[in-house]
């Protein structure tokens, strides 16, 4: 699978707690000594429907104004994920990993405790190289609920950003599609934008020991 990087201008560095008007959550590993933001997911990071560029990766590397990597695999589940893990994102230096999965598990009627398991073991070993970690939710106000509220429980117990409902309101919104379930253009923009939000506060200073 080729991965793209995306290079523009790298600026900033971690906060350890959300800027006022969120939360605070303590993230694990905001002292990452790591280079590269990775984004690994199925076809909503790969960007399927797309061309080049128009992919959330790319779109999410112009809004940080710095490299992301696009290992995105379409048609993937979280258990044939953890294959590639080694060579695609805990070999490429991963400063921040952004995990996005469940989909194909939920089409391919795999259980959740099967996808919260695996994902589990993505952010065990990404963590344990110092990089820090984001899990994207998938799940619909109509489907995947159970999923979701999983994942959230993964994300607090593990001190990961979690990133929700990213496909909210782009399932219902045919002008936001490019067929059935993926995204065009203007649908992966709005993708591009939520994740740039959860990921923003923790870029915006460097932190004092890079």
């Amino acid at each position: 699978m080729k991965i793209n990087t995306f290079v523009v201008a790298i600026v900033g560095g971690l906060v350890v707690i959300l800027s006022s008007g969120c939360a605070k959550r303590e993230i694990a590993n905001t002292n990452s000594k790591g280079k590269n933001i990775i984004c690994f997911g199925d076809s909503i990071t790969a960007g399927y429907g797309v061309s080049p560029g128009q992919d959330y990766p790319a779109q999410l590397s112009r809004l940080l104004r710095r490299p992301v990597i696009n290992a995105g695999n379409s048609g993937e589940t979280s258990r044939d994920a953890l294959q590639r893990l080694g060579p695609d994102v805990l070999e490429n230096d991963p400063f921040l990993v952004i995990i996005e999965f469940g989909g194909n598990d939920f089409l391919k009627k795999i259980p959740v405790s099967d996808t919260v398991t695996y994902v589990r073991e993505m952010v065990e070993k990404i963590q344990s190289q110092g990089a820090m970690v984001a899990i994207a939710d998938v799940s619909s106000a109509m489907v995947m609920g159970e999923c979701s509220k999983e994942l959230s429980r993964l994300s607090k117990k593990y001190q990961v950003i979690f990133i929700p409902r990213l496909m909210a309101g782009i399932l219902t919104t045919p002008s936001l599609k490019s067929d059935f379930i993926h995204p065009n253009a203007e649908g992966y923009t709005l993708i591009a934008e939520r994740v740039y939000k959860y990921l923003k506060p923790y870029l915006e200073k460097n932190v004092a020991s890079r």
